[in-house]
């Protein structure tokens, strides 16, 4: 059964990944698409509604990004925010002009226009999060005003009609306050999307699709441990059985005991019937790290080697016809191949392959989903949650997280700053309510005294997010006794660390991983 579809049109804003999420979060599938998209293929994607995203630009500019009128006139619902509902009116014979003061942060936002259909059930003055320069000084032809603020005439309009809107602020994130019901209200009641996008759906229909894809091929799977490749493994498994090879290579870049671990879970010994195979590759991975230090070379060393390595066990194996990867949306969006949005980082499993890895086709069975969507799938399948909620981990492992050249010494440092400060974390209950916490090792060195001798050492930063869909972040309010409690253990049990600092960064501007 082919799924409703709603697409996001992304000039280069930075919450694009979080429209795409706030949709799904109604039950209704959502893809991001750059505005390069021709409109032939937006026609043959047959989308009940299209949303056009923010951007940093100004729409009057010659070189802005931009859409044909065409896409206005297509009949399907059209929702724009800032600057997509700038350039809808702009397109449309309305008026931006640059405002005398930028309105940025949360404001209160007056709907003028009750009935409409975008704010059934808001509240006559709700908050909501402005991040603008350019307002709508003057609207399109058959379009009327549906709320404003103090300093902004126009904070939202609509062509009923035509089924068109506008909101210059962004109701995709958190501190909008009633911007998921906006949402829900705009592809659920304009669009009329029934809300088919279910996870008991999507695994069922994924499994049948895995196995009429594979037929009696052989797979080999990228097995982490992670909760990404975790599920992606369970999910074959349920599908193809004993087709499916899972390979576990330990990099020798992966948390303190996790080999371990991982092995105990996925092993012979484990609850799962999987072909299991582990590869000790620890001292080629650090041979290959030797001297380098730029992490975008890093990242594509180990996914280079990664590949080799399993070149290799498929050749052992025998013939292997398909690949399997943990691959998930916001890889493939970060990655630059599913918006406008600059590449934020580069995945070792987005992409990039060399020409001569020798796998006739790789599968991705979980490359439409977001990370919380992830764990839901797991959970569908009977995934213990222990292992379905694990810390996320990155393909590239303690890699990213040691800043500079990568040595056996600086692993051993993190691995046990890391160790510390998860089991302190756990002792104090915090481990079920932090999105993402770890330890990262930094690049800087500087003089200490421990005891009555002069140490010259290496700085630990301890990083904590909250987070619901790992797209935006903030730092997460550990109490100080904790952080000074982990900072005395880290400084007196990890050899060569003599200062520990917790990083405040949100995301944006920063990134969760170090690197």
């Amino acid at each position: 059964m082919k799924r409703e579809l709603v697409i996001v049109i992304d000039f280069g804003g930075q919450y694009n990944q979080l429209v795409a999420r706030r949709v799904r979060e109604c039950n209704v599938y959502c893809e991001i698409y750059s505005y390069k998209t021709d409109i032939e293929k937006i026609k043959e994607m047959n989308p009940k509604g299209i949303i056009l995203t923010g951007g940093p630009n100004s729409c009057y500019e010659a070189d802005s990004p931009t859409y044909t009128k065409d896409l206005f006139e297509l009949g399907i619902p059209v929702l724009g925010l800032c600057y997509g509902a700038q350039l809808m009116q702009h397109v449309l014979g309305g008026k931006v002009e640059k405002a005398d003061a930028r309105e940025y942060g949360k404001t209160e936002v007056i709907v003028d226009k009750q009935s409409s259909k975008i704010f059934e059930g808001v509240s006559p003055k709700t908050i909501c999060w402005m991040s603008h320069f350019d307002y709508i000084s003057q609207i399109a032809p058959g379009f009327e005003i549906t709320s404003h603020t103090d300093n902004c005439p126009c904070a939202s309009a609509e062509n009923e009609e035509k089924k068109l809107y506008a909101i210059q602020f962004h109701p995709e994130v958190l501190h909008t306050q009633e911007g998921t019901k906006m949402l829900y209200n705009f592809v659920r009641g304009v669009c009329e999307c029934s809300g088919d996008w279910r996870m008991d759906s999507f695994v069922e229909e994924s499994i049948k699709a895995i196995r009429e894809k594979v037929g009696d091929g052989k797979v080999l799977c990228a097995l982490s441990g992670g909760v990404d490749s975790s599920v992606a493994a369970v999910m074959l498994s349920k599908a193809i059985g004993k087709q499916l090879t899972c390979v576990f290579v330990d990099h020798g870049l992966l948390r303190k005991n996790e080999g371990d671990e991982v092995e105990a879970v996925f092993g012979p010994e484990g609850p799962y019937d999987l072909n299991f195979i582990r590869v000790n590759a620890q001292e080629r991975y650090y041979s290959k790290l030797a001297g380098v230090e730029d992490p975008e070379t890093k990242r594509k060393i180990i996914g280079e080697e990664f590949i080799r390595v399993f070149e290799e066990e498929a050749k052992k194996i025998g013939a292997v016809d398909f690949l399997v990867q943990g691959t998930i949306y916001p890889d493939v969006v970060e990655s630059g191949l599913g918006g406008e949005s600059a590449v934020i980082k580069s995945h070792h499993n987005v992409g990039g392959l060399p020409d001569y890895v020798d796998f006739k086709e790789i599968i991705e069975p979980l490359r439409d989903l977001f990370k919380d969507e992830v764990r839901k799938a797991g959970l569908e399948m009977g995934i213990p949650e222990y292992l379905v909620f694990r810390q996320p981990f990155p393909g590239p492992g303690l890699g990213i997280r040691i800043i500079g050249e990568v040595t056996a010494e600086k692993v051993r440092m993190v691995q046990d700053a890391d160790a510390i400060y998860r089991e302190e974390i756990a002792n104090v209950g915090l481990d079920k309510t932090i999105g993402q916490y770890f330890a990262a090792l930094t690049n800087m060195r500087s003089v200490g005294v421990m005891g009555d001798e002069r140490t010259y050492d290496y700085a630990i930063a301890l990083r904590a997010v909250n987070t619901i869909d790992f797209m935006t972040a903030e730092a997460a309010d550990i109490p100080f006794e904790v952080l000074q409690k982990v900072m005395s253990r880290i400084i007196n049990e990890v050899r060569g660390v003599n200062r520990v600092m917790y990083d405040l960064t949100s995301k944006p501007p920063g990134t969760i991983e170090f690197e």
